[in-house]
């Protein structure tokens, strides 16, 4: 059983149509306090903001988030194998072997012998790859300036710090 105290306030449930109240009364407010008292709510509406604008900008790429974060992982992690990319990106091999061969397609990505392991193919950035991550990753870097404007420097780099403690493995302490 958990020793952590719970932070959320209990709020009481408001009426609905079902209690005889008249909805249409109040359409210009919604009443959202519950929902935003949940971390998943808050998590999910502010990365569906910043989709929103990462899927326009992206679009001159001709890159979704995840071929975006496929290729960001192979630009910097050059030779990185399919394991490697399932394990960092959380994906399934059948659905990055897909991913791979659309980028291998597109010309963006090389796929070379490993050097330590014969068994394995490593993946690079082809010439025309590198050039559209520079690209790419300078759009990715511009938008979220602009959708973090309203957080002080301190403020960005608690907010990923928490976040990253949500979805990163916790490490043994030894």
């Amino acid at each position: 059983m958990s020793t952590a105290k719970s932070r959320r306030v209990s709020t009481p449930m408001p009426a609905s149509a079902d209690d005889g109240v008249d909805a249409t009364a109040n359409e210009a407010t919604v009443d959202t306090t519950f929902l935003e008292s949940l971390l998943g709510y808050n998590a999910r509406r502010a990365a569906l903001t910043i989709i929103e604008v990462f899927l326009d900008r992206m679009s001159v790429y001709g890159l979704r988030p995840v071929d975006f974060s496929l290729l960001s992982l192979v630009a910097h992690n050059p030779g990185i194998t399919s394991r490697q990319l399932c394990a960092a990106l959380g994906i399934l091999p059948p659905n990055l072997v897909r991913l791979v061969a659309d980028m291998d397609k597109r010309g963006l990505i090389l796929r070379k012998p490993h050097p330590t392991d014969g068994r394995a193919i490593g993946l690079h950035l082809a010439p025309e790859g590198k050039k559209m991550m520079r690209d790419a990753e300078a759009a990715a870097l511009a938008l979220e300036d602009s959708v973090a404007a309203d957080l002080s420097l301190a403020e960005r780099q608690t907010l990923m710090q928490l976040l990253q403690r949500i979805y990163k493995p916790k490490r043994a302490t030894p």
